[in-house]
């Protein structure tokens, strides 16, 4: 597989996993939806720039994006968890969780 192949078919997977339409993926990316859906109708190799918005609208790191692999040795489970749940979050609910655990952080 090559690599626009591989990152068309791995944003798609990212989309799928939180039932996410381009549209959304556009919304949480701050990508036009018209630029995603040219990627796919004429099979281009998005920029790093885009990839980079891409991971950070979905939640994950550059790394997470091409890691083969949903195995992070150096995190304990809980972290595991908590980053699997936090690439389902909106931008909007990852600021919200944010201000929350900066809050109880300061409370003790």
């Amino acid at each position: 597989m090559d690599i626009t192949s591989y990152t068309l078919d791995r944003i798609y997977q990212l989309r799928s996993e939180r039932n996410w339409t381009e549209y959304k993926l556009a919304m949480e990316s701050g990508i036009p939806q018209s630029t995603i859906s040219t990627w796919y109708k004429k099979n281009l190799q998005p920029t790093i720039a885009s990839l980079n918005k891409i991971c950070h609208g979905c939640g994950i790191t550059m790394a997470q994006f091409f890691s083969t692999s949903e195995n992070f040795p150096d995190l304990t489970d809980d972290q595991k968890s908590l980053l699997s749940q936090w690439g389902n979050l909106s931008g909007n609910e990852r600021e919200k969780v944010l201000t929350f655990m900066t809050w109880l952080i300061e409370k003790t």
